[in-house]
């Protein structure tokens, strides 16, 4: 199996449900409205150990009433706690707000998320025990690149989900082996609207590139090779939280196993248009026997 350790984000997702999504100064009615664990590094690593990876987390929860349901779910997904602590204070939240046509838009509030800016005693360990550590940017940018300072110096396989959208400095790319930005962040990145040219540019500062591109699938770029592009199976969304971070995941794991990589990109793809089909983010992402089934088909 594939050791995976994530770095990252645990948040309770508040999620309404509308037919359409408010403008600046409108009210809407929403139709539902729930409570869902997710965060994207929990996302992750949910997707991750669902794929079939043994996974660890590394992040905070608070002291509230999120902070131990978060853990739970966590523990009862697969992924080990052991390094997710509880600080004073409340946990993340993510305030959500999905569409019929299953578009989102999300306000990312830190809580504890934000007191995760260094590694802590035994972190180092566990990343350099794993194949591959995943990241993302809802924690204090000071953590993430320590963690891929920390990957890099033991040999481990960084794969880096740069989301939100920001810029990012040298360091990190210089530690980064994959980076698996959506079209949005890679237009933020290199400033290129094409994502073909945006990933052509992006490999100037890392050596791997998957953009993710919804519906339309994903393109794969690497040094001295021909891009790879990957249809994505057509579906009915029902709501597209989480989808990229169950790509990460699952790609992950497909990496980790050593599959030829359009083989890995497809079958990640598969578990994600597995998670659309579905509500919530953790909570729609599909297990192993699933994503095998679907790509069969």
């Amino acid at each position: 199996m594939t050791d995976i350790v994530v770095l990252g984000s645990t948040n309770m997702d508040l999620v309404a449900y509308v037919e359409k999504a408010p403008r600046r100064g409108e009210t809407v009615t929403g139709r539902e409205f729930r409570t869902v664990p997710g965060g994207k590094g929990a996302n992750q690593a949910v997707a991750a150990a669902h794929a079939g990876g043994t996974v660890s987390l590394i992040g905070a929860v608070g002291d509230d009433a999120f902070g131990g349901r978060l853990r739970s779910t966590l523990e009862h997904s697969g992924v080990s706690t052991d390094h997710l602590r509880t600080v004073e204070g409340p946990s993340g939240t993510a305030h959500i707000v999905v569409d019929d046509e299953g578009g989102n838009a999300i306000v990312v509030v830190p809580g504890a998320n934000g007191t995760v800016d260094r590694l802590a005693p035994g972190d180092e360990g566990l990343i350099a025990s794993a194949d591959a550590l995943l990241l993302q940017l809802e924690i204090p940018l000071a953590a993430v690149v320590a963690g891929a300072r920390t990957a890099r110096a033991h040999g481990v396989r960084t794969i880096l989900t740069p989301a939100p959208a920001q810029p990012l400095p040298p360091d990190l790319f210089d530690a980064t082996d994959l980076l698996v930005p959506n079209e949005h962040e890679a237009t933020t990145l290199t400033g290129r609207t094409d994502p073909l040219q945006a990933a052509v540019a992006l490999l100037e500062v890392v050596p791997e590139v998957v953009v993710t591109l919804g519906e339309s699938g994903v393109l794969y770029a690497a040094r001295g090779q021909e891009p790879v592009s990957v249809p994505a199976p057509r579906v009915t969304a029902v709501d597209s939280t989480g989808a990229g971070d169950t790509f990460a995941g699952a790609l992950a794991v497909a990496l980790g196993e050593e599959r030829p990589v359009r083989e890995a990109l497809a079958w990640a793809a598969a578990a994600a248009s597995l998670s659309v089909q579905r509500p919530g983010a953790s909570a729609s992402m599909p297990h192993r026997t699933e994503i095998d089934a679907w790509y069969a088909s």
